[in-house]
């Protein structure tokens, strides 16, 4: 069967077969890791920042606040999961098909925006856990962490499950750590279940819960989630799809439920270390590190502390990248190089890193975590609402549409997240107004202000007209063309390029089958000695003989059994003297071998293939 290209992360789409028959404990095995992915994102260094503040400030008051951030997010995950185990496309591509396009580009910016907001706190807890381990400067920490790249390609060479152990393997490091950690402090159990009780937020606390919630429910999980899923290959039946939505619900209560321990873990001992201990002005994830030590007792206090910050931060880049991926696939239909995405997520956080770091200093850092918090919880909405109008869609979703308990449940989320995020949003804006001058930024407030409650009311109103004209799947390469000029005109001068390799006689042999005995044949070869890149075409010595003499012994037995041969030697600069040949002969097909060179083997070798292709016009024919 062949792929369809309009999958979410195409390379990997169903690579994980699910439809085997399993037995005990193996059934639900092939469905475990998707969760995981995701749940390494609930416990990434923002949500250190804001669970330590918040511990180190309120004690273990905002337990509660987790407790249902954990809960919301459970719910969400699992709508998103079951959008992408129905319908086979994940958020993004569902939200492109209903949406209007100005609407989608702003869905895809705010998207894109969270992811950066998301890499931001990786790149900072990353620099920070380093500097906490070996004193190196927070700056260089900031810069150095672009190297995990190569770490996230090969693991995606390496395939899904390598990469969900991976992630596992770090979840383990981290939970670990912190229990040991929780060992140390010995918490109060008594004040810690009154922390589970709701209680009222000042504005202080309003801002540290928005945050805990931002760090927490993470909008660019929704589409990663429902992307996920699909790489596990399922029966179309309604019994295959029904299973599949009840191991992956089963896979996000495990997963998420210990990112919210983790969670947990953090406030508690931030609470216990330091708020019970006098120490409630700690804000920052240095002064908890230096604190630790004499809190606890004990010298491995903080190197457990900051080994588990490095395994957060690292675990939680290759969601953010595979997010990037996800969201840009199914907004704009455009598909870039790997590399190329993930520098990009990676540069839009290293840089305003740098230049916080470097105009305000390193004190700056925690607060600019909490603040990447925040810009993700205000973000949510616009990923909440669409997730909860599809899944509800029994139209699209059929028997799988969420039951009306649920679509209540799923609505209260959604309110509670838009009312906190307005209240926050509207306090910060009347303070703005009422400050004296500023004018100029009052106005920007207010525009941007206007514009996202019209983005907002679009976002929330439009599903609910649109479904009878909702705009047909289509491919991320464009709707498929009707095939009506496939004449192709015979080739007439076909040139050779040979290496005087093992590949010699193939080459020429996949030449003569493209034009037979009618065409003209030019064998080419680049004598690449010494003498040859002072001397050019003036070249006289033993290999330069040889070489020609070889060329001439090849046209010989061609024009033995018919064929029309020309040779040429070149000189120099292999690739610039392929194209200045075949131009000259002014070839209408080459033939070149490949010799399946990877890695660093390119650097020794080049790539002559790649680069020659580019620089002709014409159809080249790789035969390895």
């Amino acid at each position: 069967m062949v792929k369809s290209d309009t999958h979410s992360l195409n390379d990997v789409h169903e690579s994980i077969d699910a439809t085997k028959q399993r037995k005990g404990w193996k059934k639900i095995l092939a469905f475990i890791g998707p969760a995981y992915l995701v749940s390494v994102g609930y416990m990434d260094p923002g949500n250190w920042a804001t669970d330590l503040q918040g511990g180190a400030q309120f004690g273990y008051k905002l337990i509660w606040v987790l407790l249902m951030s954990n809960l919301m997010a459970l719910l969400l995950q699992s709508l998103s999961a079951r959008l992408g185990i129905v319908r086979r496309k994940d958020l993004a591509q569902v939200n492109r098909e209903t949406y209007p396009p100005f609407t989608n580009f702003c869905l895809y910016v705010l998207a894109e925006l969270a992811i950066a907001a998301c890499d931001l706190a990786e790149v900072l807890g990353m620099a920070l856990g380093i500097q906490l381990l070996t004193g190196l400067p927070l700056i260089w920490g900031v810069s150095i962490t672009v190297l995990d790249t190569f770490l996230l390609f090969y693991l995606q060479k390496k395939g899904m499950r390598t990469m969900e152990a991976f992630i596992i393997a770090l979840v383990l490091i981290i939970g670990i750590s912190f229990l040991i950690e929780l060992f140390f402090a010995k918490p109060n159990m008594g004040e810690m279940m009154k922390g589970l009780i709701p209680s009222p937020l000042s504005n202080q606390a309003l801002y540290i819960a928005v945050g805990i919630i931002g760090a927490t429910v993470m909008p660019h999980n929704l589409y990663l989630h429902s992307a996920l899923v699909q790489t596990r290959k399922i029966n179309n039946s309604e019994a295959a799809t029904r299973k599949a939505i009840k191991y992956n619900i089963v896979d996000s209560t495990v997963a998420l439920n210990a990112a919210f321990l983790v969670n947990a873990g953090i406030l508690i001992l931030a609470a216990t270390a330091f708020f019970y201990a006098g120490h409630s002005s700690v804000a920052r994830i240095q002064d908890a590190y230096m604190l630790l030590e004499s809190a606890l007792g004990t010298s491995l206090a903080p190197i457990l502390f900051a080994v588990a910050l490095i395994a957060s931060g690292q675990s939680s880049t290759v969601t953010g990248t595979l997010a990037g991926q996800v969201v840009m696939e199914g907004y704009l239909h455009l598909r870039i190089n790997p590399w190329m995405r993930r520098l990009l997520t990676r540069l839009l956080a290293i840089i305003p890193a740098i230049i916080v770091i470097g105009v305000y200093g390193e004190a700056e850092v925690d607060n600019m975590l909490v603040f990447s918090q925040v810009l993700l919880s205000l973000q949510l909405g616009f990923a909440v609402i669409p997730l909860i109008h599809f899944v509800s869609d029994k139209k699209t979703m059929g028997v799988f549409a969420i039951r009306p308990f649920v679509k209540i449940i799923a609505w209260l989320v959604a309110i509670i997240l838009v009312f906190l995020n307005v209240r926050l949003v509207a306090g910060e804006i009347i303070d703005t107004i009422k400050e004296d001058g500023h004018l100029f930024v009052k106005i920007i407030v207010i525009i941007a202000s206007l514009i996202f409650a019209w983005l907002f009311i679009t976002m929330t109103v439009y599903p609910l007209y649109s479904k009878r004209k909702q705009r047909p799947s289509a491919s991320i390469h464009g709707v498929i063309p009707q095939l009506q000029h496939l004449s192709v005109h015979p080739f007439q001068r076909i040139a050779v390029a040979l290496d005087f390799k093992t590949l010699d006689e193939k080459l020429i042999a996949h030449a003569v089958k493209q034009g037979n005995k009618n065409a003209t044949y030019l064998l080419l070869h680049v004598v690449e000695t010494v003498s040859a890149s002072f001397s050019g075409n003036a070249t006289d010595d033993d290999e330069t003989r040889l070489d020609a003499e070889r060329l001439q012994a090849y046209a010989t037995q061609l024009m033995q059994m018919g064929y029309t041969v020309e040779i040429q030697l070149g000189y120099q600069h292999r690739v610039d003297e392929i194209v200045r040949i075949v131009k000259d002969f002014n070839a209408d097909m080459l033939v070149m071998g490949a010799h399946r060179h990877r890695g660093l083997k390119d650097f020794f070798y080049g790539e002559t293939v790649n680069v020659v292709r580019h620089k002709l016009p014409i159809p080249v024919l790789i035969v390895s």
